[in-house]
């Protein structure tokens, strides 16, 4: 397939491997790499997905960022064999997930479980209306919408954790109005 060819197809989702520890850090290098070799065409989107978690630290209990899946990249991209050994020689990557280290592209339903396509979700929320949170760390918990992003598909709810309302940033994914 040529360069034309490549750039009209439909890019995909891939899987990277990294060493233990270097997600953020193959996700600046690939983006640097994106920068400097003007791929923005070929690499749509590299993406190390992060989720809410509740850590508690010497006695108090708070809201941390965690890597959702460790060890592992995700890297929008329209495939080429000059573009997997750029991508493999990327420092802290120890190649694609797939047979023999070739990379075989995730299946839709699988993006839109990961949250990693941006799936229009059409719900009417508002400040005020209250909500039951029905994925992630936080499922179960029921709150009250501060304010809403439309654009983004995201909302600032208040939860009770910890007996006190805490701010919470959710996708229009994981809550339904109740």
């Amino acid at each position: 397939m040529d360069d034309e060819e490549v750039l009209k197809s439909e890019p995909k989702w891939y899987v990277l491997h990294t060493l233990t520890g270097y997600e953020s850090m193959v996700e600046n290098n690939l983006n640097k790499t994106i920068e400097s070799l003007s791929l923005q065409d070929y690499i749509v989107e590299v993406k190390v997905p992060m989720e809410d978690a509740i850590e508690e630290k010497n006695g108090k209990k708070k809201v941390v960022q965690r890597k959702m899946y460790p060890c592992y990249v995700f890297i929008k991209m329209r495939y080429t064999d000059n573009l997997w050994h750029t991508v493999v020689n990327t420092r802290g990557v120890t190649g694609f997930v797939g047979p023999a280290g070739r990379p075989i592209p995730l299946p839709d339903e699988e993006v839109a479980k990961m949250g990693l396509g941006k799936v229009k979700i059409n719900m009417k929320v508002e400040a005020g209306n209250k909500v039951k949170v029905v994925l992630g760390p936080l499922e179960g918990f029921v709150g009250d919408v501060i304010s809403v992003d439309t654009e983004n598909q995201k909302c600032k709810v208040a939860v009770e954790m910890f007996g006190r309302q805490t701010p919470v940033d959710l996708d229009f994914s994981q809550i339904e109005i109740i």
